[in-house]
């Protein structure tokens, strides 16, 4: 391929705005429902091994725009209704559209359960309390953020980062989940910094796809998993909040996982915690970008770079595509609950719940819609979307892109279930049987995402 001069510059992403900062403490009463693995043999959790906590990126455009990243360190929800009663709670408080809010999880499983129906679960008690207290948490991280806004800018670089391992394993004619040592996986981590005018380091972000399985079934302590220990490392060496923002990890892990030692799972939240400060090393303040100036003959012929002011964009468009997609033929909610009520299996009854939860969910629908919130941060990309989606989708992405750096984030504004390749769908595989979606669902995704950037790119803004 030949090169022209003026499109050889690494990728620069930035949005000038104004941006706000905020952190809640969201760590539940002990004794709290908190069985999140069918093979626990407790209910509720004993201790605390890390703070879970609600953070807030709250960010207002040149053009008065206002944009809210909410995360949390906790796992999915089950019953739909108790997203959105908070979702739609936080909308109405900030007079917020749609397009406005990411709430996100973090996806841990050594989190509380969030879901009201599990009430009559041992510790099921405190759910709805602990639920009354998220909306609330929620209120005032981002008014903490609010009232904390100063002028800045939030700029993005791609690093890499080994601690995920694809999951899917075959072994003989099973197939099951944990480190396959055979299959590449995606490391791809996107880092953000953000600034103020005085160049003063004021929050980094941490995009990256790996599901917080560290912790497992021999757990009883409650943990934001790697998350915790991440936040930790980079905030001991910067002073400043460290936010985490879960990718499209459906098949990727770590390693080293479903353990009950912490330091095992604290290891796993400093390898990423490292490989965000490297990747902010070569990072710079965000004011240059590093481009190509000119040949130099030497003993080789060589290709000389040096750093430019980069003018960092200020332009924020915002848009909810509804993607359709092909829902399995499913068992009606009537037959799984009457399934659930006469199975005596403690790991198979654990697995009709959450079945019967999802098929609550769809209802009598045969096609879903995902909505997908697609942000166009200055010259960066942020794709959020509710499911499960295996890391294809955020490669094949960054491959059509490869000028701007784009964000993934699952289990954005609620939760369904997995989406993986239609490759899979002839296997007996956990995240094909446990997700209501058909085959072909995640193809269509990534073909649909991709056809909303390229409006979003070119400014148009009728998603039709």
């Amino acid at each position: 391929m030949i090169a022209k001069k003026d499109s050889l510059r690494d990728v620069y992403a930035g949005l000038g705005a104004r941006f706000g900062l905020g952190t809640r403490n969201i760590t539940p009463p002990l004794g709290i429902y908190a069985r999140n693995w069918g093979a626990a043999k407790f209910d509720q959790a004993t201790g605390i091994h890390q703070e879970l906590l609600m953070q807030c990126l709250y960010t207002e455009s040149a053009d008065g725009q206002a944009a809210v990243f909410l995360t949390a360190d906790l796992g999915w929800w089950k019953n739909a209704n108790d997203e959105k009663r908070i979702r739609q709670a936080l909308l109405a408080r900030f007079n917020l559209e749609e397009t406005d809010l990411i709430l996100a999880l973090s996806h841990t499983h050594a989190g509380p359960s969030i879901c009201s129906t599990d009430e009559d679960q041992p510790g099921g008690a405190f759910i709805a309390p602990y639920l009354d207290f998220l909306k609330d948490q929620a209120i005032a991280c981002i008014e903490e953020a609010k009232s904390a806004i100063f002028d800045g800018r939030l700029t993005w670089g791609y690093g890499v980062c080994d601690l995920a391992c694809n999951r899917d394993l075959q072994v003989g004619g099973d197939y099951l989940i944990g480190f396959n040592p055979i299959e590449k996986p995606d490391h791809t981590l996107l880092v953000g910094q953000l600034r103020d005018t005085s160049n003063i380091l004021r929050g980094v972000i941490c995009n990256y796809a790996c599901h917080p399985t560290s912790f497992a079934h021999e757990n009883e302590l409650l943990s934001p998993d790697f998350v915790g220990e991440l936040r930790v490392t980079v905030e001991r060496a910067l002073h400043v909040p460290c936010l985490f923002l879960q990718g499209a990890s459906g098949d990727l892990a770590p390693k080293k996982q479903y353990v009950k030692e912490s330091k095992l799972v604290e290891a796993n939240g400093r390898q990423l915690g490292y490989a965000v400060l490297s990747t902010l090393a070569q990072m710079g303040n965000g004011e240059q970008n590093w481009v190509y100036e000119t040949a130099l003959v030497s003993g080789a012929p060589l290709a000389c770079w040096k750093f430019k002011d980069e003018q960092t964009p200020v332009d924020f468009k915002k848009v909810v595509v509804q993607v359709q997609v092909p829902y399995k033929k499913l068992d009606s909610a009537a037959s799984i609950l009457a399934e659930y009520q006469q199975c005596k299996d403690r790991v198979l009854k654990d697995r009709l719940w959450r079945k019967y939860n999802t098929r609550k969910t769809i209802g009598d629908q045969k096609v879903a819609e995902i909505p997908v919130w697609i942000w166009k941060m200055g010259n960066a990309i942020v794709v959020a979307q509710a499911n499960e989606a295996y890391s294809v989708y955020q490669m094949q992405i960054r491959k059509a892109f490869p000028n701007h750096c784009i964000a993934f984030i699952n289990i954005a504004n609620g939760y369904v279930g997995y989406l993986a390749p239609k490759e899979l769908y002839e296997k007996d595989i956990y995240a094909v049987w446990q997700s209501p979606y058909d085959k072909g669902s995640l193809e269509i995704l990534i073909k649909e995402t991709e056809k909303a950037i390229i409006k979003l790119l070119t400014y148009e803004t009728r998603m039709d």
